[in-house]
């Protein structure tokens, strides 16, 4: 029956799979090589994305239980400045950047600047973030903040580390298809002198 004008030809799946006079070992061998390819970018992209989640959580976790809170003094009045955009909390109120007093776990009096209200008058009390050893550092990142950086960091490692196996993948797949380009050129050069003479009897 003859085919119909314009029609698309049928799309055979999982043809290297199947028994077939066509079908050559490199066939099979690159059908088990993307087989292979997909499972092992699908674990190595999993666990190499929970061990990157773990690791960040971890050190955060890590950053959390070293810092805490101590009451700091400023040592002067604290700028009537605008705030900046990056000394914004959480309900849109801005911060400036001020002298501090504030007593580390040795006993010794330390001074630093921090975060305060614009305005505040000197010896007024703000909280601080300090490590083991009195000195001041960022407020750690915990709640939402925390599990985004958790989230995506997992997801961008998962992604890395898959990609990477598929690209070595398809690495050796061009690497078979190229073979196979050859022994056609050679198989051809032996057939196409005796096909020659079949046209041309």
């Amino acid at each position: 029956m003859a085919r119909t004008r314009g029609a698309r030809p049928r799309r055979v799946w999982w043809w290297r799979w199947r028994k077939n006079p066509l079908r050559r070992r490199s066939d099979l061998i690159e059908a088990w090589l993307l087989l292979a390819t997909l499972v092992l970018a699908l674990l190595a992209g999993a666990f190499a994305g929970l061990a990157a989640a773990g690791a960040v959580d971890g050190s955060l976790a890590g950053r959390r239980a070293q810092a805490h809170t101590v009451q700091a003094t400023l040592v002067g009045d604290a700028a009537r400045a605008l705030p900046t955009p990056v000394a914004e909390d959480g309900d849109g109120s801005g911060h400036v950047w001020a002298k501090v007093r504030w007593t580390a776990p040795d006993g010794t009096v330390r001074t630093g600047r921090a975060e305060a209200v614009p305005g505040s008058k000197a010896g007024s009390v703000v909280t601080v973030w300090t490590d083991g050893e009195g000195r001041l550092v960022s407020e750690p990142t915990g709640g939402a903040d925390a599990q985004f950086q958790i989230v995506m960091a997992g997801l961008t490692v998962a992604a890395a580390g898959g990609g990477l196996v598929l690209l070595g993948g398809r690495l050796v797949q061009r690497r078979i298809q190229r073979r196979r380009a050859v022994a056609w050129e050679a198989e051809w050069r032996l057939v196409e002198p005796t096909w020659r003479k079949r046209m041309t009897g």
